[in-house]
């Protein structure tokens, strides 16, 4: 090995929102870091964050590129339920401007940024990790010491799959076009203020399909976990049906959708990942932003206490805290999509289900505030036995005696 390589603390593989997260509060607390990102890599997202992100992770309301007001989910029949948001609203990011300012503020409170492809982790004699990648525009190979290594390089995760003795989690494959918005803000099938989500088989036959504002643009995308489902078609399909067939393309990309943690996110030495290559996206709602910003933090604070004591037990946390505050939430989602979105009978009903005033206000509140809400338990009682009529089938989907 070269001895005048340089030598980082803490080499962050991926600049999405997760590994830039984790870079920024790495660097702000005094380690040396190099962020490592792949440029010109977009994922596949609609972009809706719950308003506390803007909070939570000091982000500026100028990254905004809309507010969404409502949600209308639309049924197999096509029948469709608005799910208005009382005094709140749902924020749309860009994901091209939003992941490189999280990138840029890395930079900006210390770390190093490279643009390049991670190759693999090799070892010094004395058994340090040594980060090989490919510079963007170079053949050659650099190389680089850490003390650490954070993989966020996304549900294909390289760093994963080398370093972490772990299966991988199901997923399902996403993809998504941004278009050129329709001159006019609102009308019968888009509306600038609202997300609408299709629960229905002919756009994806386990997941959803969406259209989401984006001020100027729109992402209108689906997702499934069925090999060989036509996800461009779907996307086709979908933008024939709600007007936006006309629109420009503007880009589009794909790319898998982790729904499960993995059972592990660290190799005991020195390696730990993070955001989807740790499988932190809501199972049934293909959330990830915020986990992913979520998970981010937990693991710079696993790895700080790891680099301060030497004890690679401490990369344990991340995991640990993590679960503890979200895997409630996940094992409830997973659930539900494992059974409501298995066939258009069930999603007629579950959608039917979305009508509810209880379920709405619980929905929004539980998705806002990111935990399950407890300050009204009558309320769940109602939804349970709601749940139970539509699983036995007491009542017809949209209230109906069976």
């Amino acid at each position: 090995m070269n001895d005048e390589m340089s030598a980082y603390d803490v080499v962050v593989v991926g600049g999405g929102p997760s590994g830039a997260t984790a870079a920024a509060d790495l660097a702000r607390g005094g380690k040396k870091v190099l962020l490592l990102d792949k440029a010109g890599r977009i994922k596949p997202c609609g972009g809706a964050i719950p308003p506390r992100t803007l909070k939570d992770f000091d982000v500026p309301e100028s990254l905004l590129v809309a507010r969404a007001r409502s949600a209308r989910i639309v049924a197999p029949s096509d029948r469709s339920v608005d799910m208005p948001i009382e005094d709140n609203f749902v924020g749309m990011v860009d994901r091209e401007i939003f992941d490189e300012w999280l990138r840029e503020r890395a930079v900006r409170v210390g770390a190093d940024r490279r643009d390049g492809t991670y190759l693999r982790i090799e070892r010094d004699p004395d058994g340090m990790a040594v980060v090989a990648f490919r510079p963007k525009g170079a053949d050659e190979t650099e190389r680089v010491r850490a003390r650490c290594v954070i993989g966020a390089d996304g549900a294909n995760s390289q760093v994963a799959r080398q370093e972490i003795p772990a299966p991988p989690a199901p997923y399902v494959f996403a993809y998504h076009e941004i278009v050129e918005a329709p001159a006019g803000m609102a009308g019968e099938t888009y509306d600038g203020r609202r997300c609408d989500i299709y629960y229905q088989g002919a756009f994806s036959p386990d997941f959803y399909a969406w259209v989401f504002p984006h001020g100027s643009t729109a992402s209108v995308g689906t997702g499934s976990a069925q090999k060989g489902f036509g996800l461009r078609e779907a996307v086709a399909g979908l933008r024939m049906k709600t007007g936006l067939a006309g629109c420009r393309t503007l880009r589009s990309e794909g790319a898998p959708l982790p729904l499960k943690p993995l059972r592990r996110w660290e190799n005991g030495r020195d390696v730990i990942v993070t955001g989807d290559a740790a499988g932190v996206v809501a199972p049934a709602s293909g959330e990830g932003i915020y986990y992913a910003m979520a998970c981010g933090r937990m693991t710079a604070a696993a790895v700080d206490s790891f680099l301060e004591t030497g004890d690679a037990r401490a990369l344990k946390l991340a995991r640990k805290r993590f679960l503890k505050a979200h895997g409630r939430v996940f094992f409830i989602l997973r659930i539900m999509q494992r059974f409501w979105y298995s066939t258009d009978r069930r999603r007629e009903r579950f959608v039917s289900l979305c009508a509810d005033p209880d379920i709405q206000r619980l929905t929004w509140q539980s998705y806002l505030e990111k935990e399950l809400v407890r300050s009204d338990p009558m309320a769940h009682v109602r939804i349970f036995f709601k749940d139970l009529a539509q699983l036995f089938g007491v009542v017809s989907p949209w209230g109906r005696r069976a």
